[in-house]
């Protein structure tokens, strides 16, 4: 046999062999299922959101508005930062109005910055005017960087459905220093007053000093303009500051004109900022008029516990940070603080009267759903949960909730007939309010786990052919419960989208089961308890969820209430210490928080999750193998061993980065990634490299006041956000739904990543100024080879070895054994490898990664001698490659 050893960037070996391929019998049947009584869609009545504009999509749309008097034309803000107009309502169609993208500082969606909001001027017919508010870099005396910009536009003289983009008119230009909390709703009030809402600056626990303030900056408060041209007689210059302008003027009416004390403490009259109308809000996102009592309703998003809707009043004071809602906020108010008290209030969580972020809504004026006339409709973005409230003058009605549709970022009204619309952002549609009194789709939902067909045997949860068991490597935290999980494809000629990396796809009609059981006292397996068995349904619309609770029964479970319910248990945890243990039954509509587009819908049930053995009865065998052999995919899944897969806490063979990783893309990246739901800046998918995933050193949309905060900080686990989420309990609390106890499991293995690893972590730019001064030196650059040894720079990074010194080399050797190659190299602690073979060396594109046992990509905790074996025939020539990668 003739060897032959390379040292390209990556070792290749070259021997006379070839693969063999063996596929053993399958030891999983598929069968269809012929019992599940799960209905595609479940009932709906009374209220709904229907797509109000059939396929007309809109990029994270999160303004909805019309010009003045106008019934047939509608115009969507979208965050990146184009104003969509849609023309002739009954036979809908999309143009852009105005395009400033390239004007705008918006880095992804679900943050913060971007276009934001939009107004047309009382007047617009005969002026063409209308306002913006968006955030842009710019430079002002107050600084150079991101800058909340409002700004007057003119329509084109030449076409009503198009902007002109050239006629940009700046009134304020406020530096801000962070990119949260930015509001930007603008609104005209029935005074022709341009009214517009600005948040707290940003970070946590009002840090930048903004929120109690009259004479700082424009933040935390809704301001009064007047933007006429020429102004209102009586008008007044805005005080001197670096981001006015004369293209306004202040209202002399205005509550802190001449004001000389505020909260009991002398200000200059000099230096308040007489544009405001109302001060104390944190992120007054959206608010809006009710045209027919002049109300201003407007949602404050809150920090850690509590939402607020209030009604805004002249000289009002909201009392962020001294209050949040009607509790301590995190700052103590001075004797002279009078606050103004919200007319509504609601905790974090996911019942139907709780939630995470308050969307300001509007005051339904139209007279095709009477019970709703006067009523406030709004929602929360996280729970979905949409209400209705009244407010008569002096007090509000308690939340009424109307249904869930979670990602709804603000709403306005069809001017052709006065129906309440919302922008879903997620989804990128708007979305139509409707009600209707009788079954408007879906079927009836089983009363009992019995009569869902899923269990041929309740009593040893037997299930029926065709509903297959399966388990994950990293299971969700569900507060200690002990679960088992099912699934079905019931037709047979339907297949699963199988996917190496992203997530798989799922037919109508595949319906998944997972049960849930505790310990009653820890560590004996005789107490565990049936707690509930639930239930995710595909559908063509998305998924749906619903659970059963089993009570005292152990021959059956009872549907549990639309709305969900909590039932408390006593835990005995030895030494005769007992604790009362809170369980969530969800609701139907927090099923759907997690269970998202972006999660993949079927959450675990992916490449990482499900690449383990599971014994069906005849030995254990890889699932995945399993279910391909079986027919359940829509392609014959090869290279099996390669599969990339999770690595649970407690295997300390793996690396504490990848187990990590491995917990936060299962209890995380459902909401954690691009599209995901959670307002943030980190990425918990596993396939997303950890320097690329926002985490160690991470910004933060809210550093809770301390500015050394991050999403995880090296060494200093009381500045790691991530960790103070996962081990406080109540509103701080990460996951945040459905759990009352906090993992203790994951706690640990968080704070040793960050005490023990973390420190020396060192990412490839870090590598670069460490051995080259600056990551743009030309020795520097990723396929730059300093040291002459054929190993480029981004190889001497993952193999540490140093890239000045050709004799530090990182190589791999082959020997022969027993008619097998055996490829053996270094295996570096927390650096993955995969061995690739080819009979042709010329053709790039003929490498693959031999599917064999001991290549699969693991992250080792520590260095060893990895040996890689290639069985072998004497009929071709083979080479060999190594590709080294980062978790």
């Amino acid at each position: 046999m003739n060897l032959l050893d390379f040292r390209l960037g990556t070792s290749f070996v070259v021997v006379f062999s070839c693969a063999i391929s063996i596929q053993g019998a399958s030891p999983l049947t598929r069968v269809a299922n012929t019992t599940l009584q799960m209905p595609q869609t479940p009932p709906v009545y009374g209220y709904q959101a229907t797509n109000a504009f059939g396929n007309l999509t809109f990029s994270n749309p999160v303004a909805i508005l019309s010009p003045p008097g106008e019934t047939n034309r509608l115009f969507v803000v979208e965050q990146a930062g184009r104003v969509a107009v849609i023309t002739n309502l009954a036979n809908p169609y999309r143009t852009v109005f105005l395009d400033i993208s390239s004007s705008i500082v918006f880095r992804r969606p679900t943050e913060e910055p971007g276009l934001l909001g939009m107004a047309f001027h009382p007047g617009y017919t005969t002026n063409g005017y209308f306002y913006i508010f968006y955030t842009g870099n710019s430079t002002t005396t107050a600084g150079s960087g991101l800058h909340d910009i409002l700004s007057r536009f003119q329509v084109s003289s030449n076409n009503p459905d198009q902007a002109d983009v050239s006629s940009e008119i700046r009134l304020i230009t406020q530096f801000d220093q962070d990119d949260n909390h930015n509001a930007g709703d603008l609104h005209f009030g029935p005074d022709g007053y341009l009214y517009v809402s600005l948040g707290d600056e940003g970070g946590g626990n009002g840090q930048y000093d903004n929120d109690q303030r009259i004479d700082k900056d424009f933040f935390s408060a809704i301001l009064r303009l007047d933007v006429d041209v020429p102004p209102r007689a009586g008008s007044l210059l805005p005080n001197a500051h670096p981001a006015s302008t004369t293209n306004y003027a202040v209202p002399s009416d205005n509550p802190f004109v001449g004001a000389t004390s505020f909260n009991g403490t002398s200000v200059n009259p000099a230096n308040v900022r007489t544009e405001f109308w109302a001060v104390g809000l944190r992120n007054p996102w959206r608010f809006s008029f009710d045209p027919a009592t002049g109300f201003l309703y407007c949602a404050d998003v809150g920090q850690d516990a509590w939402e607020e809707v209030d009604i805004i009043i002249k000289g009002g004071n909201f009392g962020w940070a001294y209050r949040e809602g009607l509790h301590a906020g995190p700052k103590t108010p001075p004797d002279g603080f009078l606050p103004t008290d919200p007319i509504l209030e609601y905790g974090h969580g996911g019942g139907t009267n709780q939630g995470f972020a308050v969307m300001g809504g509007v005051v339904y004026r139209g007279n095709r759903i009477g019970q709703l006339a006067g009523a406030y409709v709004f929602a929360d973005y996280v729970s979905g949960n949409v209400w209705r409230l009244h407010y008569d003058g002096t007090n509000a009605t308690p939340l009424q909730w109307l249904f869930a549709e979670t990602g709804i970022t603000a709403f306005g009204i069809d001017p052709s007939n006065g129906d309440v619309l919302m922008a879903d952002y997620n989804l990128g549609i708007i979305r139509r309010l409707i009600y209707s009194t009788n079954q408007v789709g879906g079927d009836a939902l089983p009363p009992t786990l019995a009569d869902t067909g899923t269990f041929a045997n309740l009593t040893s949860l037997t299930p029926q052919p065709g509903i297959v068991p399966y388990d994950i490597n990293v299971p969700f935290w569900s507060d200690n419960a002990i679960k088992s999980r099912w699934f079905s494809v019931p037709n047979t000629n339907l297949t699963i989208g199988f996917n190496r990396d992203v997530n798989w796809s799922f037919p109508t009609g595949a319906v998944w089961i997972k049960h849930f059981e505790l310990e009653l006292t820890n560590g004996v397996p005789a107490s565990r308890k049936r707690i509930e068995t639930r239930f995710i349904v595909k559908n063509a619309t998305g998924v749906y969820g619903v659970t059963y609770r089993w009570g005292n029964s152990l021959t059956n479970a009872t549907l549990v209430p639309v709305e969900g319910m909590d039932e408390p248990f006593v835990i005995d945890q030895g030494g005769g210490v007992l604790r009362t243990q809170v369980w969530h039954y969800p609701s139907r509509q927090e099923c759907l928080i997690c269970h998202t587009p972006a999660a993949g819908y079927a959450l675990g049930f992916n490449t990482p999750q499900l690449n383990r053995d599971y014994d069906y009865a005849g030995g254990a065998t890889n699932q995945i193998a399993a279910l391909s052999l079986a027919g359940y995919f829509n392609t014959n899944v090869t290279g099996i061993h390669t599969l990339r897969a999770l690595a649970p806490p407690t295997n300390t063979t793996v690396s504490l980065e990848y187990r990590v990783r491995s917990y936060l893309a299962a209890n995380c990246s459902q909401c954690h990634q691009p599209g995901g739901s959670a307002q943030a800046l980190w990425d918990a998918r596993i396939t997303t490299t950890t320097a690329n995933a926002g985490l160690i050193n991470g910004a933060l949309l809210d550093n809770e006041g301390n500015p050394n905060n991050r999403v995880l900080a090296p060494g200093s686990p009381a500045d790691s956000m991530m960790l103070t989420r996962l081990s406080t309990p109540a509103t701080l609390r990460m996951p945040p739904l459905a759990s009352t106890v906090l993992d203790t499991q994951a706690i640990g293995l968080v704070s040793a990543w960050i005490t023990n690893d973390l420190p020396g972590y060192q990412s490839f730019q870090d590598w670069q100024i460490a051995n080259f001064g600056a990551t743009n030196a030309p020795s520097a650059d990723p396929d730059a080879d300093p040291d002459a040894d054929h190993a480029k720079n981004y190889l001497e990074f993952l193999t540490r070895t140093d890239p000045t010194n050709s004799f530090d080399a990182w190589t791999i050797s082959i020997a022969l054994s027993n008619g097998s190659a055996q490829i053996i190299f270094p295996q570096i602690a927390d650096r993955g490898f995969e061995v690739q073979g080819t009979t042709n060396f010329f053709d790039g594109n003929s490498w693959s990664a031999l599917d064999v046992a001991g290549n699969a990509p693991v992250f080792s905790i520590s260095n060893r001698t990895a040996v890689v074996e290639d069985f072998l025939s004497p009929s071709s020539n083979k080479f060999y490659r190594v590709r080294v990668f980062e978790p």
